[in-house]
C-alpha cells in the first residue's frame, strides 16, 4: 500500500492514497454473530452508498422516483462523499507494510512525525464519534415502531460502522505497521502553487498527478488546497 504525504498549506499536510477497494464477495452467506452480521449490514449499506456517488444525478428521462426513494439516494450520495473522506484509515486495516512517499524538502524524521500525529488525531476523533454516534443509534432504536424507513437509525448505523472502521485503520497505522519513508521532488513542487488560485496551479498539480500515477490526485489536491 501507498500513502503520500500532501502539503496543502504552508504548514499543514494531508494523507491521500488511491488503493483499490476490496472486491465484494457475491452470494455470500452472512457471517454468524450479532455484531459480524451487523458490520456485514452495514459494509452492504457502505458499497450501496459508492454506487450511488458514482452513478452520479439521475438521468432526466428516467421516471420520477418516489420522495422516500429520493430521500435514500440523497443519502447514499452524502454517505458516499463521507466514505471518501474515510478511506485511507479504512485501507490501513489488516496492512503490515505501507510505503509513505514525503516531499523531498523535509526531513525524514519530520514525515514520520507528521504521519504518526495525523494519525494519533484521527483516532482520538474518531474514537469520540464512535462514542456520540453509538449512542444515537441506540437512541434511533425507538423509530422502529414509526412506520415507513428508519432514516435516523441508517444514519446513525452508517456513521458508528464508519467510525468504527476509521477507528481501526488508524490503529494499525499507529501500532502495526512498518512505513517505509521514500523523499519525492513531484511533491515538494506543489509548496510553490499552494497559494495560487486553482486554475492557476492545474497545470502544475496535473503534471505532479501524472508522474506520481494516480488518476484522482488532482481533484483531492484541489479540494484540500482550498479548504487550507
Amino acid at each position: 500500500m501507498d500513502v503520500f504525504l500532501v502539503p496543502v498549506a504552508a504548514d499543514r499536510y494531508e494523507l491521500y492514497c488511491e488503493e483499490p477497494d476490496e472486491p465484494e464477495e457475491e452470494g455470500a452467506a452472512p457471517p454468524e454473530g450479532f455484531f459480524k452480521r451487523m458490520l456485514h449490514k452495514i459494509r452492504g449499506m457502505l458499497a450501496e452508498a459508492e454506487r450511488e456517488r458514482r452513478a452520479g444525478a439521475p438521468d432526466p428521462g428516467e421516471p420520477q422516483r418516489s420522495f422516500l426513494a429520493r430521500m435514500k439516494a440523497r443519502l447514499m450520495r452524502w454517505v458516499a462523499e463521507w466514505i471518501a473522506e474515510q478511506r485511507l484509515l479504512w485501507q490501513l486495516r489488516g496492512k503490515d507494510a505501507v510505503g509513505l512517499t514525503y516531499p523531498e524538502d523535509m526531513a525524514e524524521a519530520d514525515a514520520r512525525h507528521v504521519l504518526m500525529r495525523s494519525l494519533q488525531k484521527d483516532w482520538e476523533r474518531h474514537r469520540f464519534w464512535l462514542i456520540i454516534d453509538s449512542i444515537g443509534l441506540i437512541g434511533s432504536a425507538a423509530l422502529i415502531l414509526v412506520p415507513g424507513p428508519n432514516f435516523l437509525g441508517y444514519y446513525f448505523l452508517l456513521r458508528t460502522g464508519g467510525h468504527y472502521l476509521s477507528l481501526r485503520g488508524a490503529r494499525q497505522g499507529l501500532a502495526v505497521c512498518r512505513w517505509t519513508l521514500e523523499p519525492s521532488a513531484p511533491l515538494a513542487s506543489l509548496r510553490a502553487v499552494v497559494d495560487q488560485a486553482p486554475d492557476a496551479r492545474e497545470e502544475r498539480v496535473q503534471a505532479v498527478a501524472h508522474s506520481l500515477r494516480l488518476d484522482h490526485f488532482a481533484s483531492f489536491f484541489q479540494r484540500s488546497a482550498v479548504k487550507a
